[in-house]
């Protein structure tokens, strides 16, 4: 479409991270899904609230896998924080809270680069579908945070295209309002989001830069990430 961008920032191995917990910490829900014929993950929501935001210091950066620049090839994920209080529920919390501080950094780089503020967030895909995580990401980023109607939005868009093509509809424009729409919206929580705010700018924006040299001499070493 003339005049409109993609910009994008990606967190590799973003949410598979609760896929990589579920298998390592989440026998219980697991087995709990089968005897309830449902998902896994859908009661991960209920471990998560045990929770406070914050998690009470847990602080989770989510390099599971190198980046190319910011990270970079040498990154490696990193929790920091840990005391005799926290459990498997403060993990899978801090996760959700790690992935969300991620991609606000990335959102602010976006801004400062592109010279115009981001007002709303969507979330789409498989993270959406829990009602914790998208909370969560409107608490950390102090944004409303809101889900479409249907998560899988990758199809939905493949669908556009065929409807336009197929003059269905007669342009992109009519296909985006007839065919999507904003189903729920999470507002921020004055109180949590300003625990965020203090957690981000004051640990998680300064953990990549001191843990850097740390990360080199750990592939230095060990060779892992491959050179």
């Amino acid at each position: 479409m003339p005049g409109h961008y993609n910009t994008e920032i990606q967190i590799t191995r973003g949410f598979w991270m609760v896929s990589w917990f579920k298998a390592q910490f989440g026998l219980h829900e697991q087995q709990l899904a089968l005897e309830r014929g449902v998902a896994p993950e859908s009661l991960f929501d209920e471990l998560v609230n045990t929770v406070p935001p914050g998690s009470l210091g847990l602080m989770l950066q989510p390099f599971w896998n190198p980046g190319i620049k910011v990270p970079g090839p040498e990154a490696k994920g990193a929790v920091i924080g840990f005391g005799d209080v926290h459990t498997r529920a403060h993990l899978y919390r801090a996760i959700l809270e790690g992935l969300a501080y991620a991609l606000r950094e990335g959102k602010e780089r976006i801004e400062k680069r592109g010279g115009q503020r981001i007002t709303r967030v969507r979330v789409s895909g498989g993270g959406s579908q829990s009602d914790a995580a998208m909370q969560i990401t409107a608490n950390v980023f102090n944004l409303p945070c809101e889900r479409p109607h249907l998560y899988e939005t990758s199809g939905l868009g493949a669908a556009m295209l065929a409807a336009v093509g197929l003059k269905l509809h007669p342009d992109f424009a009519t296909a985006v309002r007839e065919m999507t729409r904003i189903g729920q919206v999470f507002e921020p929580e004055p109180a949590h989001a300003h625990t965020y705010e203090q957690l981000y700018r004051r640990v998680y924006c300064r953990m990549y830069q001191r843990l850097q040299p740390l990360y080199r001499d750990i592939q230095a070493i060990t060779g892992y990430p491959d050179n």
